[in-house]
């Protein structure tokens, strides 16, 4: 069995996380939708459901961002063309942009 390990997240990672969490409950709770009903149409438990709105940094990042578009939440720029429109240029920027990022060699002592 694979040996759990202790992982740290940045103040910043869980405030955004708590925050995130925050909105879905609210959202949920607005629409007067209950934590079985909005766990059974995402097809997940309900709790996970409670960890993510608890801001628990361990949950899949696709099943909250499946709630956030099942509650009606946006996470960037209003409308999926929006969205469409950000992922092209993100992925033209991407192609400028070397493969892969290597380690710095060693300097070279080039000094007689």
């Amino acid at each position: 069995m694979a040996k759990a390990t202790t992982r740290t997240y940045s103040r910043y990672s869980r405030h955004a996380l708590a925050l995130l969490g925050g909105l879905l409950r609210a959202a949920r709770i607005e629409k007067k939708i209950g934590t079985q009903a909005l766990a059974e149409r995402a097809g997940i438990s309900r709790d996970l459901l409670y960890r993510i709105e608890k801001g628990d940094p361990r949950c899949e990042i696709g099943v909250v961002f499946e709630l956030a578009a099942i509650l009606g939440v946006p996470l960037f720029e209003p409308g999926l063309g929006a969205l469409q429109k950000r992922r092209h240029e993100i992925e033209d920027r991407l192609t400028l942009l070397p493969k892969a990022v290597h380690a710095p060699r060693d300097e070279v002592k080039d000094d007689f």
